[in-house]
């Protein structure tokens, strides 16, 4: 009897270890799946060939959980189709989640270090972002790709001499689409426009038409013509690009304030509406408020006003709670509360922006701006003056300039820049062109 119950005893015993380790064991975390476009972006056969890619890396993921180049890749589109969709609350979250799953693994995976190291750009972590891309250049100092993920955050973090030399040596390493146009945005920040529209042009010419890279690209060509001051070319872009990829947003946006500056408000709120049907784009929304208040629609542009601050601030109480992931959209935030009266919470916002990039202009513009719309003058001076440091010749910065100089004595100069604000692109912010137009007039 004894002989028969030992080896008994000891096949449970076994088999409870084996059940506490298998409890104990750590589960291999749900894979993340896409989620299926809706309206106009379904439309066509690019959602039904990335869809068909991405279940197809999910499948080899399910076969072989250790295929790392697999996981690398649905990361990577995910990545693309948060930009795509504007959803990327869902997907910078399942991409972050793929590339830390990789890394576990190989944490000198250059491609994942240069993955995260853009969705960390793109969710403004930059101070994270820029470690990373230094990290990954450490590892790889040969890739063109990581010197655009260096400019792009020396640029936000308003390290221009440092970005100058990133975009440098992308160019050195591999002329493309991306660098050409990163070229481009230093040259506009430094103040010349032709050149940036030179280096954009480029960038255009080198990508494949049609591709979301590529039309962004035109667009931001287009941008370029607008703040210039040149309409038509600005809507020829805008048109090829939403031609090249039909239903494109930002293409759309593109021509609402072609059609804003022309006063033809009707045909720009429906471009907008069509824009935020397709992607979640908070730029989309500000632009509304802006275009309701000319149309003289005050309900309709309160109502985006607040639209817009809650559509922020989830996405900064986000970005609190999680360190790690969450889009910080302070400086956005600031903007929003403006425009509903709330003086108090655009500054507080302005404020934790500029703690995290005290050195970049366009942050320094926010601050000058909110303190300048609480009347608080001198401080508006001492961040306008690091904000013009870069000699940008955005109309909207060089009317916010005049309007604030104007206010601390410095009559002559301020009257120079609201004049060259207004003849350049009077309709790219028609709240300062009116302030400076009443200025202008009372003298």
């Amino acid at each position: 009897m004894q002989k028969k119950l030992y080896p008994a005893l000891l096949v449970a015993f076994a088999l409870a270890v084996a059940a506490i380790i298998y409890i104990k064991k750590p589960s291999t975390p749900t894979l993340p799946a896409p989620k299926d476009r809706v309206g106009r972006l379904a439309l066509g056969g690019e959602w039904v060939n990335t869809k068909a890619a991405m279940e197809g890396l999910l499948a080899k993921l399910r076969a072989d959980p250790t295929d790392q180049k697999s996981r690398l890749l649905l990361a990577e589109a995910y990545m693309q189709e948060g930009r795509i969709t504007g959803n990327h609350p869902y997907y910078d979250a399942a991409a972050m989640q793929l590339l830390q799953e990789v890394l576990r693994t190989d944490p000198e995976n250059f491609e994942a270090l240069c993955s995260e190291a853009s969705l960390n750009l793109t969710q403004h972590h930059f101070s994270q972002g820029l470690a990373l891309a230094q990290q990954a250049q450490e590892i790889n100092p040969q890739s063109g790709y990581v010197y655009g993920l260096l400019t792009d955050a020396n640029v936000e973090l308003g390290h221009y001499a440092d970005a100058v030399k990133m975009a440098d040596k992308m160019n050195q390493v591999r002329p493309d689409l991306g660098a050409y146009a990163r070229v481009s945005y230093l040259r506009e920040i430094y103040g010349d426009v032709p050149g940036a529209i030179q280096a954009m042009d480029m960038a255009v010419k080198a990508g494949y038409a049609g591709l979301e890279q590529t039309e962004w690209t035109r667009v931001a060509l287009g941008h370029l013509y607008e703040v210039s001051g040149h309409l038509p070319e600005a809507e020829a872009y805008y048109r090829q690009a939403l031609q090249m990829r039909p239903n494109y947003a930002y293409a759309l946006a593109g021509l609402a304030r072609v059609a804003a500056a022309r006063h033809d408000y009707p045909t720009a709120i429906n471009n907008l509406k069509l824009a935020r049907a397709l992607v979640k784009d908070y730029a989309f929304t500000d632009e509304l408020v802006d275009v309701y208040r000319l149309n003289h629609q005050p309900e309709e542009a309160d109502k985006m006003a607040r639209e817009s601050v809650e559509m922020l601030a989830d996405a900064a109480q986000q970005a609190n709670d999680n360190e790690a992931l969450g889009h910080y959209a302070d400086r956005e935030l600031a903007y929003a509360y403006l425009k509903t009266g709330d003086l108090d919470k655009a500054l507080e916002h302005a404020k934790i922006e500029y703690a995290r990039r005290p050195d970049n202009i366009d942050v320094n513009e926010t601050l000058a701006w909110v303190h300048y719309k609480r009347g608080e003058y001198k401080d508006a001076q001492k961040y306008i003056t690091v904000a013009l440091r870069t000699h940008s010749q955005n109309p909207v910065l060089l009317g916010r300039a005049g309007l604030i100089m104007s206010k601390n004595g410095q009559v002559a100069e301020g009257r120079a820049l609201i004049e060259q604000a207004a003849k350049t692109a009077p309709y790219l912010n028609p709240e300062v062109t009116a302030e400076g137009e009443t200025l202008l007039a009372a003298r």
